[in-house]
């Protein structure tokens, strides 16, 4: 029985590393060939299974897409020198700097106009999760809110210590930054010469009271 239990810890942590392996060459062909060339076929063939195989994995497309767009979350927030999940991680942090914030956000979307095929599967599954059926609907709901806490975190902290204006409530402006960032990623879809940081950017200097000499 103890070795039956092994044997299953053993396929079970095999499947696992597939799946991983799955997602992690799913991000390289969605970069490369953007997200209308990234069929399941294609995502299949560059992991060597057959499109049942593959789907093997995964209880349908979209959550396959879903669980891309999460280990993007997950791969950004170790190139940008973050602890963890890129919204939990964050969250849980002791210390939150609003320069160290900004710095880090920023690289984030900068970051985002690098891959362009993952900011159009994550505008396309946005718009499809709206839908309470839609497998990624769970996903981005609690993206948001999870987003939204950490950067009403951050803004507390700074209008508690004089650095940041404090005429509107820390949630609106998380909500605001949430808009402002997921807004700008739909206009430079539509006009790629859009610089979504410097944009976002100035979301950052507005909150920032003018220093009087």
């Amino acid at each position: 029985m103890a070795e039956s239990r092994t044997g299953r810890r053993g396929s079970y942590a095999k499947g696992v590393a597939k799946r991983e392996e799955i997602l992690t060459r799913a991000l390289d062909v969605i970069a490369r060939e953007g997200y209308r060339g990234a069929s399941v076929k294609e995502l299949a063939d560059a992991v060597g299974l057959s499109q049942a195989g593959l789907l093997h994995y995964f209880d349908s497309k979209e959550e396959l897409f879903t669980e891309i767009l999460r280990k993007r979350d997950e791969i950004d927030s170790v190139s940008l020198g973050v602890n963890g999940d890129p919204v939990q991680g964050l969250t849980a942090a002791g210390d939150l700097d609003l320069d160290a914030v900004r710095t880090g956000y920023l690289g984030v979307v900068r970051h985002n106009a690098d891959v362009p095929g993952l900011v159009h599967l994550f505008a396309r599954l946005s718009v499809d999760a709206a839908d309470p059926e839609h497998a990624a609907h769970g996903y981005f709901v609690q993206r948001g809110a999870d987003l939204r806490g950490f950067f009403a975190a951050a803004i507390a902290a700074g209008q508690a210590s004089g650095d940041i204006d404090d005429r509107v409530e820390p949630d609106v402006l998380a909500r605001l930054f949430q808009a402002v960032a997921d807004g700008m990623q739909v206009q430079w879809m539509l006009e790629p010469d859009v610089d979504m940081a410097t944009t976002v950017d100035a979301l950052f200097e507005l909150l920032t009271p003018r220093k009087t000499s």
